[in-house]
């Protein structure tokens, strides 16, 4: 019998199921983007900003972003809590990842938005 202590309050069914679709949002994303430059060899600058200010286009990366944020944390979480073992040095590498993708998912919306 596992304790409540030992499993963090997490889901690992949960955890599970968002690393899978966002992992799909991801490759979704990127399949989009090979199209788009595929089917247009001659891109230039213009034709890429007119691409970003659809408001599709933009909701779309923002999911893209959003879906690597949470892909990234669920696998450096499972990662620390499986190989360091102190609590307070876990804690605090957690702490630290949280805020480099909190920043990087905040910094990618302002860069959409600003297009």
């Amino acid at each position: 019998m596992v304790s409540s202590a030992t499993s963090y309050s997490r889901n690992g069914l949960r955890d599970w199921l968002l690393q899978r679709v966002s992992a799909y949002v991801l490759a979704v994303y990127v399949v989009f983007l090979l199209l788009v430059c595929c089917t247009n060899p001659t891109l230039d600058y213009t034709q890429w900003t007119q691409l970003f200010h659809r408001p599709s286009v933009k909701l779309f990366t923002l999911l893209a972003i959003l879906s690597m944020g949470i892909h990234a944390w669920i696998g450096v979480w499972t990662i620390l809590t499986d190989y360091i073992k102190s609590t307070g040095m876990r804690l605090c590498l957690e702490g630290l990842v949280l805020l480099v993708l909190v920043s990087e998912i905040l910094w990618g919306f302002l860069k959409v938005w600003s297009v």
